[in-house]
C-alpha cells in the first residue's frame, strides 16, 4: 500500500507541493501562518520509524518549513510540533507567533479561538507566495522570501 494522506490533514489543509520526502500543505486557518509536512511514506507514526536517509531529509525539510515561514512573515519564534495524538500518521506542524497573537504565549492549543479561514484569493496568494520562497531557498536564494 503506497502513501495515503489522512482524511484529517487532508479536509483541514491546501496541498502546496511535495518535497522529496513530504507533502507540504497549508492549514487552512489564516490564524497563523502554518503549514503540514507528512512525510510520504506509508504507514509512519513516529520519526524513528522513518529509515536513517528519510530522518535525515525530514529534518532539513522541516528546517526549510520554518525558514520560510521566518522570512516571509518575521514571526517572534517559529513552533514545531509533532503530536500524532488526534491523527496518528506522521506530520509535523510548523508554524509562526507573534507577541500579538491570541495565545501568546501559551501553546496555540491551550487557547480556543474560532478559525480563521482564508478566502479564495487569499489563499491563492498565499501558496504562490510560499512556492517562490521554498524555489528559492532550494536556489540558496533567501531574497525571493522577500515580501
Amino acid at each position: 500500500m503506497g502513501f495515503a494522506l489522512d482524511e484529517r490533514l487532508e479536509n483541514s489543509s491546501w496541498f502546496i507541493e511535495d518535497w522529496p520526502l513530504c507533502r507540504v500543505s497549508l492549514k487552512r486557518d489564516r490564524t497563523w501562518p502554518w503549514l503540514y509536512l507528512v512525510p510520504r511514506r506509508p504507514n509512519i507514526r513516529e520519526i524513528y520509524e522513518l529509515n536513517m536517509i528519510d530522518q535525515v531529509d525530514f529534518v532539513r525539510e522541516v528546517a526549510m518549513a520554518g525558514e520560510a515561514l521566518k522570512l516571509l512573515y518575521k514571526p517572534e519564534k517559529i513552533n514545531t510540533a509533532a503530536l500524532g495524538n488526534m491523527v496518528p500518521q506522521l506530520h509535523v506542524h510548523v508554524f509562526a507567533r507573534f507577541k500579538e497573537d491570541a495565545a501568546w504565549p501559551q501553546p496555540v492549543w491551550a487557547v480556543q479561538s474560532a478559525e480563521i479561514p482564508y478566502t479564495e484569493q487569499e489563499k491563492s496568494a498565499e501558496i504562490q507566495k510560499l512556492k517562490k520562497c521554498f524555489e528559492g531557498l532550494r536556489r540558496g536564494d533567501k531574497t525571493a522570501c522577500h515580501q
